[in-house]
């Protein structure tokens, strides 16, 4: 296919009018007759039943369309907060994305996370402002509130000429040259220069500065418009492959693809969704998988390629550098992993789930089905992490909020025909060494083993994670290969602590440690290392991290001095309020445990009026006596005894 490649995520809010928007660049490409509606349930890429049922998108959908000779791949993500884990994975497969903003509601929640995730991935973005037919539609005053709150360089595009209803209109800026060198400007001296000498500059020259500094992330150009009539979506159509970076822009000199996604074909097995940065792959390679987030390795055969197009789908012969396409028969493949050079992305992180559920099948047979189900589910979601212990028989789950759980139920009954209860949700911690400390464990008994391994733990400032430093330990002392098994199983033992929760904010550093070139055995490390590393929490103390909400609330002035009361009832750290026309604002810090049903309260105090924007902020140190422990599920290491026999296969839990 001539012409060059785009590949584009449309993220929003819920509601913001996304769906709507990939239905008008398809019908305005001539890829569909006629525009689908959520409302009647016939788009294109919310094609899965739960998601017609519900009017909302639940996974990224793939769609494909040309303009003027180029070819643009779209990913269409879900909205919903609860579903942000499946718009961070799309982040990994995108050169560049269209950030859809409501005219009417504003700059919310949740398009401050997507904003601030686009930023921390360095990719460049085009804003259009959506809505512009709506009664009480203000797009040159949601504009003014970006470059306020979310403190971009915002270069529109075009002006609206009429809003508020179904008629409305956009036009060209008048005087856009003037705006544009001012924007430009800011970011190149020369340009300043000539403008203020006051040089003439044409239109290409700045479209070609333009074009640089959006790829740059230094401007980022605005449409106006309405995408249920179409109004303005020619324009934001030529703003994508005018202004924006094409795949082109990311491509490696040598093999490279990322699995973004994968999801569970009832004929194929499983689907691992690639994006292709480097080189070609075809039906029959194998391929070796490494992971972004694990240290992982795998290997696979592909037996099918196909390219997706909402719920339709093409086979392939091939896939190259540039291409976004299913591959089949990677059974192990998961999320993250990737094949050949490692592909250029960022890190970055939206999704952060701070709620556990346990879950119990309704009919008590159907629990090793319903646990093979979540499991399967998880290998979609990994944020859910499915959680199964045989000692305590029961399933945990982790969530973001009570839609997701609801669209797990609708999964569970419509994919596996299986129904299953939830219990309320419980606030997920972490927990972190409050000291430094030794971790020491000698697995030389009974024979034949040998594994001796010697950690030192140091704390770490809250939010730094976690720091593993292998140390200088002679190869005579400890062979290479079993210095691997032991970060292997350190990063397997950083999932529970001895209070039962996840362990973060801390350096490891191996400092010490031995084999037996005729007892040891190659698994030996991955008895002892667990041991080493209980024993060093256990030497080190522990402390207890909650998950801290940043929140926005605005009300009428009269209520100010409740809610400053209840912010400082749960526990909440505030900036000073902000008042502005018979209304106040405050920022503060709030910890998810006390906060969970101050929506509803708020909403019940000012009749329905308050306004409360929340995103997740940290995990934060818990004052002693808050917060819970979690039991230790499975076998604890510090039971050294049952711990080497369930290790050797001679205990079953």
């Amino acid at each position: 296919m001539a012409g060059r490649t785009f590949n584009i995520g449309i993220l929003a809010h819920v509601d913001a009018g996304k769906t709507t928007l990939t239905e008008q660049l398809l019908f305005a490409c001539g890829k569909i007759r006629r525009a689908g509606s959520v409302d009647e349930a016939n788009t294109q890429t919310d094609w899965m039943p739960i998601e017609r049922a519900r009017g909302i998108s639940v996974r990224s959908a793939q769609v494909n369309l040309e303009w003027k000779g180029d070819r643009i791949q779209i990913l269409d993500t879900p909205g919903h907060f609860d579903f942000a884990g499946e718009v961070e994975r799309s982040l990994l497969a995108l050169d560049a994305a269209v950030l859809v903003v409501s005219a009417v509601e504003g700059v919310q929640a949740h398009t401050e996370n997507l904003w601030h995730a686009l930023k921390a991935a360095a990719m460049p973005c085009v804003v259009f402002i959506n809505k512009i037919d709506r009664a009480g539609s203000h797009g040159v005053e949601v504009l003014a509130q970006m470059r306020t709150q979310l403190g971009g360089n915002f270069l529109p595009v075009n002006a609206i000429e009429t809003q508020g209803d179904p008629s409305c209109r956009v036009g060209t800026v008048p005087e856009w040259e003037e705006e544009a060198c001012a924007s430009l400007a800011e970011h190149d001296d020369a340009l300043a220069e000539r403008w203020l000498s006051e040089e003439p500059i044409g239109h290409a020259e700045l479209m070609r500065i333009a074009r640089r500094q959006t790829a740059d992330g230094l401007i980022t150009p605005a449409v106006f418009g309405c995408a249920k009539f179409g109004v303005g979506v020619e324009t934001l159509l030529d703003v994508l492959v005018g202004l924006l970076p094409d795949a082109a822009s990311r491509q490696t000199r040598d093999l490279s693809g990322l699995i973004y996604q994968v999801e569970h074909d009832g004929s194929h097995g499983l689907v691992a969704h690639v994006r292709m940065y480097g080189g070609t792959v075809t039906p029959r390679d194998t391929l070796i998988l490494h992971n972004l987030f694990e240290n992982a390795q795998r290997e696979g055969k592909i037996s099918l390629l196909r390219r997706f197009d909402g719920a339709k789908h093409q086979d392939l012969q091939s896939v190259s550098a540039g291409d976004i396409a299913a591959l089949y028969g990677l059974e192990q493949a998961r999320v993250g992993d990737y094949f050949g050079q490692r592909p250029p992305v960022g890190e970055f992180s939206i999704a952060n789930p701070f709620f556990r559920v346990k879950v119990e099948p309704e009919k008590p047979e159907q629990l090793t089905q319903l646990v093979a189900a979540l499991r399967e589910l998880s290998q979609e979601e990994p944020l859910i992490d499915c959680r199964w212990e045989n000692t305590e028989r029961e399933i945990d789950l982790n969530i973001t909020g009570q839609i997701q759980l609801e669209v797990i139920a609708s999964l569970l009954q419509q994919r596996y025909g299986l129904a299953a209860s939830f219990s309320p949700p419980t606030v997920i911690y972490k927990e972190t060494p409050a000291h430094t400390a030794q971790g020491f464990a000698a697995y030389t008994m009974p024979k034949p083993c040998w594994a001796i391994v010697r950690f030192l733990f140091e704390p770490l400032p809250t939010g730094s994670g976690v720091e593993y430093d292998p140390g200088h330990v002679p190869h005579n002392e400890l062979f290479y290969k079993y210095q691997e098994h032991i970060r292997t199983s350190f990063y397997e033992c950083l999932k529970q602590g001895q209070l039962g929760w996840e362990v973060t904010d801390f350096r490891a550093t191996l400092i010490g440690g031995e084999h037996h070139t005729i007892h040891t055995h190659p698994l030996d490390f991955f008895v002892a290392t667990p041991m080493a590393f209980q024993n060093g929490l256990a030497a080190a103390g522990e402390r207890l991290l909650e998950p801290f909400l940043s929140v926005r609330i605005r009300a009428e002035e009269g209520l100010m001095g409740r809610i400053i009361s209840d912010v400082t009832q749960m526990r909440g750290e505030f900036d000073a309020p902000v008042l502005h026309n018979g209304e106040f604002t405050l920022q503060c810090a709030l910890p998810v445990a006390t906060c969970m049903d101050y929506p509803v309260r708020l909403a019940g105090l000012s009749g329905g009026r308050a306004v409360f924007y929340s995103r997740f902020d940290s995990y934060r140190l818990c004052p002693p006596g808050e917060g819970r422990t979690a039991p230790f599920r499975g076998v604890n290491p510090l039971d050294r005894s049952k711990w080497i026999l369930f290790k050797r296969g001679a205990y079953t839990q």
